[in-house]
């Protein structure tokens, strides 16, 4: 159903994302991402590396890693894929918020929402 592809976004191959390899009706699942949790106050830890940047709020006091393909969808403010936290599997569910095309990228809004437009930490200006 999805494959990872170099990104409509960037100009290098290391620059990847998630793409539909058939068309996805909206509302279709389309991954199911196991996580990683950890305490928040370990967090500071990771903020001295790289991966600070891939790591999402997991409830009030946890953050985690999503693995699987749910670290590889890349982010729209107006996405055509959300995601749902299910703390019952420890997963992060993929979802089609729009119907979308075959050999389409797959986006997500970060903020958590698909219709908050509130800039993110790479968007803002320093």
């Amino acid at each position: 159903m999805i494959e990872i592809r170099t990104s409509t976004l960037e100009d290098d191959e290391m620059g990847r994302g998630m793409f539909a390899v058939r068309d996805i009706q909206k509302d279709e699942l389309i991954h199911r991402a196991p996580v990683i949790p950890y305490p928040n106050e370990e967090h500071v830890h990771i903020e001295k590396t790289m991966l600070a940047d891939y790591a999402f709020e997991y409830g009030e006091n946890h953050t985690a890693f999503v693995l699987g393909y749910g670290m590889m969808f890349n982010h729209s403010y107006k996405p055509n894929a959300n995601y749902v936290i299910n703390f019952d599997t420890h997963t992060f569910d993929f979802y089609a918020h729009t119907d979308i095309k075959a050999d389409e990228e797959i986006f997500i809004n970060y903020n958590g929402f698909v219709d908050d437009d509130e800039l993110l930490w790479f968007d803002q200006e320093e």
